[in-house]
């Protein structure tokens, strides 16, 4: 027996996968290239009570999801003698978005025979057709650090939009691993 998938289901889910928001991460502010390997790491928001969050809830899920995430690659978390400082914050920044979804005003010009006032863009009969949506630009910062050196190994910044409140921790882990695993990528032919 075979199972068809209904060509609207199918295209529905090919548009749900697609229209998830993206991650973009950007290097910046490096001062000294990582020379050595890293065995150990602190994170130092957790050390000295630095909220990188406005939710107090998600500050906790991110700074252990960092931990976990860091120990799982071999890592181990040291708060006296560290390899690896780890600082992170975030910008949170509520904005709208306005979309006009405007008919085109001449088109082709057999339409403009038949009736002339649908096209008409000063007819009062026209429906405002923009729609404004708000969301959340959020940028997540996490700043590596020798402590050695006392320099920036480098910053790592996640930008992504969140729409939803609910969605907005899951986003933000996301946005997390994508930053540490651009991390480990960067020093991995070091270690």
């Amino acid at each position: 027996m075979q199972v068809r998938i209904p060509k609207i289901l199918l295209s529905f889910i090919i548009m749900m996968q697609f229209s998830c928001s993206s991650i973009e991460i950007f290097k910046e502010n490096t001062e000294i290239a990582a020379s050595k390997p890293y065995k150990s790491f602190v994170i130092i928001n957790q050390e000295i009570g630095l909220q990188g969050f406005s939710s107090q809830f998600l500050d906790q899920q991110v700074q252990i999801h960092i931990q976990e995430a860091l120990e799982s690659r071999g890592l181990v978390y040291d708060k006296t003698a560290p390899d690896l400082v780890i600082r992170y914050t975030s910008n949170e920044d509520l904005r709208e978005r306005t979309v006009n979804n405007n008919l085109n005003t001449y088109p082709l010009w057999g339409y403009r025979v038949w009736d002339p006032w649908v096209y008409n863009p000063y007819s009062p009969y026209r429906s405002n057709s923009s729609s404004t949506s708000s969301y959340e630009l959020v940028q997540v910062i996490i700043d590596f650090i020798d402590p050695m050196e006392d320099k920036l190994l480098m910053t790592l910044t996640g930008v992504t939009e969140v729409s939803s409140e609910k969605t907005k921790g899951k986003i933000v882990l996301k946005t997390t691993d994508k930053i540490l695993s651009r991390f480990l990528e960067e020093i991995h032919p070091i270690q």
